[in-house]
């Protein structure tokens, strides 16, 4: 007997290094898209981003990450029409340091890595999350449309592993406006 498999079942590929601890201190390279590549944040004008409202709430939000959050520092980041790329950088301070040396629990029980569910604290995931919350909560209070996807479902991210692949990709992000025709999220 066959088992239909249900419509809302999805085969997603993790894109996650397998077994990497996106919450320890490193740099990474993460990008996020528009819900449908739908281009939202503003426009590109002479080689430069124009934010609308919606793109400045973007930009206003990313840069609260690293006030809200102490083990973030911001390196260059960009708000596109219809994605955003950032540099994040994972610091070490005395709150990670003592999260890291207790187990996660959930009540008085500790919890099983395969039980836990969502990102790990403090990690790039919970970063993200916390990041995309943010901006769809106020960009739909703006908009009216309190159910209304604002980002897409995933996000990309890259380890940075030297200062060559850390200076390209700093490179990028400060020029993605200006080579906006030939980004591979351009849309018309």
């Amino acid at each position: 007997m066959v088992v239909p498999i249900p419509p809302d079942h999805h085969h997603r590929r993790s894109i996650r290094l397998p077994g990497f601890d996106y919450s320890q201190v490193g740099e990474y390279f993460v990008t996020i898209c528009a819900h449908e590549r739908r281009c939202i944040f503003g426009k590109i004008v002479d080689g430069e981003m124009r934010l609308n409202e919606l793109g400045e709430i973007v930009h206003d939000e990313w840069e609260k990450t690293s006030v809200l959050r102490a083990n973030v520092d911001l390196g260059a980041f960009v708000v596109m029409p219809n994605h955003f790329h950032a540099i994040v950088y994972i610091v070490e301070d005395d709150l990670v340091k003592a999260t890291l040396s207790r187990s996660t629990r959930r009540g008085d029980r500790p919890v099983a890595p395969t039980e836990a569910r969502g990102p790990s604290p403090r990690s790039i995931g919970a970063i993200m999350a916390g990041f995309k919350s943010a901006v769809t909560t106020r960009i739909n209070t703006i908009r009216k449309s309190p159910r209304e996807p604002v980002w897409q479902r995933n996000y990309y991210e890259h380890v940075i592993r030297d200062d060559k692949e850390y200076l390209a990709i700093e490179g990028y992000i400060e020029n993605n406006p200006a080579n906006w025709v030939k980004d591979s999220l351009y849309l018309d």
